[in-house]
């Protein structure tokens, strides 16, 4: 797991091997069974999730029913809110699947930084790039109807449709599980 790590970070910045000691040697790499919550409403948390294998996502609880806001998979990295306002989370972040990610937290990320500068630069170039994604997510989910969101996502993101199960897919893209399999029935008729 170390080196899929080490070969993501590469692509923003070259590490020495005294970087890659102090990376493989922090306690950062966690398994977690799918259904683990890693987060809930109302805990206050330091904690940041990087993806190295499986899913993880992030939903409300509202009158009783999950609404899922995202899916992170594969070298993709989390950080919610609530770490960086130093406020109680207002929402869960869970397994989709079984997996295996990084967890650091605030005060770990300011030793590496102050100890090897290059990391800093690192999470600043990621923070741009997930920053610019999201409101590029945002503004698609904003202004598409369902059935776009749904051919945007097969575009986009075809694995999560084998993935996760239908009735996230369908809340985390703002209709429900019966609308969903009907917009699927309809797009399969198109094509035939």
């Amino acid at each position: 797991m170390k080196n899929i790590l080490f070969d993501f970070i590469s692509k923003y910045v070259s590490l020495t091997e005294d970087e890659m000691n102090a990376i493989g040697s922090a306690d950062i790499f966690r398994s977690a069974k799918k259904g683990t919550i890693l987060l809930k409403e109302g805990q206050r948390s330091k904690d940041s999730y990087f993806v190295l294998k499986g899913c993880i996502r992030t939903y409300y609880l509202l009158d009783s029913e999950e609404k899922t806001t995202a899916f992170y998979t594969e070298m993709e990295a989390l950080t919610p809110p609530c770490v960086v306002n130093k406020t109680p989370s207002d929402y869960y972040v869970s397994c989709v699947e079984d997996t295996i990610l990084t967890v650091s937290n605030s005060d770990m990320e300011a030793e590496i930084n102050s100890k090897f500068p290059k990391f800093e630069i690192m999470c600043r170039m990621l923070s741009e790039e997930l920053l610019a994604k999201h409101r590029i997510d945002f503004d698609a989910f904003k202004t598409s109807s369902p059935e776009q969101r749904y051919l945007n996502l097969l575009q986009s993101r075809p694995d999560l449709i084998q993935r996760v199960p239908q009735h996230q897919l369908a809340s985390y893209l703002g209709i429900k599980p019966q609308s969903l399999s009907r917009l699927r029935a309809r797009i399969l008729e198109k094509k035939s």
